[in-house]
Order: structure tokens, then sequence, then C-alpha cells
């Protein structure tokens, strides 16, 4: 590895652009140097669907000159990746299934804004299959392996988009979260993982995704640079469903958030199948409460309860979900477990998904009647380390529920409420394997969970730890 590639591997999103924007490093030479470790690390690692190597170097040249002509944006010539959800202009959007599918002509709402800061888009990132699975695996593109561990899975859905930060890669990548498909993965490879507010981030051409249960997220090695990418994701297209009143959260990282009161939940939702927090990862949650009360925070043990209304609130809006999108990509190949989620989409739509959208408001007055005597709530954010890679594989319907289910039962009850969420590194388990917590607020409570979560950095250095290089 020579020195330019390792100057521009070990910068994140901010320190690059502002690099680029002081002229140290080249737009260009930066996303060669992005696109040359993708093209080294594919093979063993396979974060990448699509790598845009012609498009992407001619939008950095590009930017090369609009730099040289004085123009500054945020992201102006920073190589950034996309999760393979999400539609770029000229390319095929295959969220994870088989088929052979028309490019797009249009960018969705997220990723016309992050070209509108300047990003450049160097590709799309692997997922599973219409992002139901905590896992990166699918017969049409393989599996997607952990930086930290190749033999365990990094997460999903978004876990190319966490592979590929994590590996250093790229300094950042959007994601997408209808379960926790941000955060996940974001635990198992020791990143920031922002679930924000639902409409914070468009999901246009969708006025709503999953019914309201996924929304796009930053991943990101620092709480900075995950705040740098949302808030140049943010905003409204006319055509959204859900537009919450407009923020900056940047601005909240190194600002004091004053004296919080945090409760500390171990309590699982409820499941419909053995569930238990493991050791290690418990540890690594209360090792981010330790931290807290030495930032100057009260946190107490306080168990939210969850009930049964947000699991009939989720089922029917998340199965629904999947089988609405399988129906807008006709001749899409997918697996028998997937088919069997379209299935039960069809059973659960109509008044069954009437009715659990109706609850919502009920949910948020239950829910928001916890943060009468706290601010926040720290959680874990996976019950389990990352299971090895071939888990998921051979397995059936029943068996693909236990084993989700027992690895990641904490996040999507914040989904069905909307509410943002950031998952921070909390340390590593005895065999190496990076485990998460989670932070979660009331409506609209980015700036606190950004502004403590960038504490907890400045207290733990956990950007400090990398996986070995994998080109």
């Amino acid at each position: 590895m020579d020195r330019t590639e390792r100057r521009v591997s070990e910068l994140g999103a901010a320190a690059l652009a502002e690099a680029i924007a002081a002229g140290t490093v080249g737009s260009t030479e930066a996303t060669t140097d992005v696109l040359d470790r993708i093209e080294a690390s594919q093979t063993g690692l396979n974060a990448f669907r699509v790598v845009r190597r012609e498009r992407a170097l001619a939008e950095a040249q590009e930017a090369d000159r609009r730099i040289a002509a004085g123009e500054r944006l945020p992201l102006l010539g920073v190589p950034i990746a996309i999760k393979d959800d999400t539609d770029i202009a000229g390319e095929t959007t295959a969220f994870g299934v088989g088929g052979d599918f028309l490019p797009k002509t249009e960018d969705a709402e997220p990723v016309r804004r992050l070209r509108a800061a300047g990003a450049v888009i160097v590709g799309k990132t692997n997922t599973c299959e219409y992002g139901q699975l905590p896992f990166t695996s699918s017969a049409a593109f393989g599996c997607t392996r952990n930086p930290w561990q190749r033999d365990h899975t990094p997460g999903g859905s978004s876990g190319g988009s966490a592979a590929a930060v994590a590996a250093g890669l790229v300094p950042a990548a959007l994601g997408s979260d209808g379960a926790g498909s941000v955060r996940i993965p974001a635990a198992w490879t020791n990143l920031v993982g922002i679930k924000p507010q639902r409409g914070r981030i468009s999901t246009w051409p969708l006025p709503e995704a999953f019914h309201g249960l996924t929304v796009h997220g930053p991943l990101a090695r620092t709480v900075a640079d995950a705040a740098l990418l949302l808030d140049a994701a943010a905003g409204p297209h006319p055509g959204d469903r859900h537009t919450p009143a407009p923020l900056t959260l940047r601005d909240m990282v190194g600002r004091d958030p004053g004296r919080l009161r945090i409760a500390l939940s171990l309590r699982i939702p409820f499941t419909a199948t053995p569930t238990a927090l493991d050791p290690e990862v418990e540890a690594g949650v209360r090792r981010i409460a330790t931290a807290l009360r030495t930032l100057g925070h009260t946190v107490t043990v306080a168990d939210i309860h969850y009930g049964l209304l947000v699991g009939a609130s989720f089922l029917p809006r998340s199965m629904a979900g999947i089988r609405a999108v399988h129906r807008s990509m006709p001749g899409a190949r997918v697996d028998p477990r997937t088919m069997a989620n379209i299935r039960l989409g069809g059973i659960l739509g109509g008044p069954t998904l009437f009715a659990a959208r109706r609850i919502e408001p009920l949910l948020h007055r239950r829910f928001g009647s916890f943060f009468d005597n706290y601010d926040l709530v720290l959680a874990p954010t996976t019950a389990t380390p990352a299971p090895r890679v071939e888990e998921i594989d051979g397995i059936g319907v029943g068996a693909t529920n236990s084993l989700i289910t027992a690895a990641c039962p904490y996040t999507w009850p914040w989904n069905v409420l909307g509410w943002p969420s950031i998952n921070v590194p909390a340390g590593f388990t005895d065999a190496g394997l990076p485990v998460g917590a989670q932070l979660m607020g009331t409506a609209s409570s980015e700036p606190r969970l950004v502004s403590v979560a960038a504490q907890l950095e400045q207290e733990l250095h956990w950007d400090r730890q990398r996986p070995e290089p994998w080109w």
C-alpha cells in the first residue's frame, strides 16, 4: 500500500472533503484509489453489486474542475456508496433478487441530494432479497462477508454498505432500515449507523417505503461523518407522505446535550421464538452505560414493556411491503422463503394492514409516556454477535425465522414508531467480533442522539479500531 492509498483509505468523509477542497488530494485520485480497493476486495468481501468505474471517474474529474473553479460543497468530490434498493440513473435496482431489469432513468431523491452536495457515486452495495434478513446473502449475488472476520456475516440488509465502510473501501455509505437494517450491520462491523426520523430522508420515488417502516440512513466510522451524510441526503420531495421539520445534525457534534436521564432497557420485545441476550453483547451495552455515567448522565435500569400491539402493527406492514416490492419487479427470481413471505403479505393486506396503520398513534402515546421520565433509551442493537455466513443457507421458513429473531429482536419496534435511533460501537467479543448498542429517542430527537453519540466517541475512540485491509 503506497502513501496516497493509505492516506485516502484512512480518511473519513468529512476529512476527505476537506483534503479535496484544500487540494492535498484530488477527487480523481481519491476515486481511483477507492475503485481499485473495491476491485481488489470484491472476490473475498463481495460488498458491491455494481461498480461505476467509468461514470464515477467522470464525476470525479468534473468535481476536480469545479473545485479548481472555486466551488465548495459539503461532499464535493467525495466517493460514496449506495445500497442496491435505491435508484441511480443509468443503473438497475436489483434489491438482492435475480432477474433482468431495466436501468433506472432518474435518481432516487436521496441520491439526487447527495449529488447536489457534490458526492461521487462509486457503486451500489449488496443486500439480501427485498431487505428481509440480518444477513447479506442471496442466490443471485452471493454472500457479503464481515471485514472483521470473513467467516461471519456483516449483518443486513445494508450489509454491503457496512462492509464497504468498515473495510475502508469508502468513507461512508447510504443504507436503509426497515427493521434494523442500518443499525444491525453497524453493530456487527464497528460502525455508527443512524436510523433517522421517518421522512427525514425522502424515499421517493416511493411516497413511503414498506408502509412507513423503512427509512434511509447513513453508515460511517464516526458520528460526524454519519451526520454529514445524513444532512446531505435529507430533505423532502413534493410527493413524500412524511415530511418532518428540517434540522441540521452535523452542528450537534461537539455540542453539550446537558445531563440526560437515560433508561437502560435489556428487555427483549415479544417474539414467537425463544430469544436470549448473549452475555458478551450485554457486557458491551453495560460498557456504554458506564461511559455515559462517566460523562455525567444518569443511567437507570428501566425496561420498556413493548407489549403485543407493536408486533401486530409490524408484521402486516412488513409482509405487505415485501409483496408490493415483488409486484413492482416483474420477472424477479426469489428464494422459496421470500415467496412464502410474499404470500403472507397477500393474506395480511387489506383490512389487517389498515388496522396495523391505525394503531400507530396509540403506540406513540404509549411509548411516549415512557419518555416522561427519561430523555433517551439505551438498549442492545442485537441479541448476539454476528452469526457465521452460512447459517442462513439451505434452511426452511421456520428455521430462518427462528435464526433471525434470536439474533435480532431489538430494533424493529422503532421502525413501527418511525422514531430515530443510532447504533454506537460497544466493543468486541473475546473472539474479536464487534457488538453494538443503540440509543433511542422520541420523534425528531436526532440532534440529542447525535450529540450524545459524539460524546461517547470522544470517550471510547471506536473509530481508531480498524480490521486488517482486504486489498
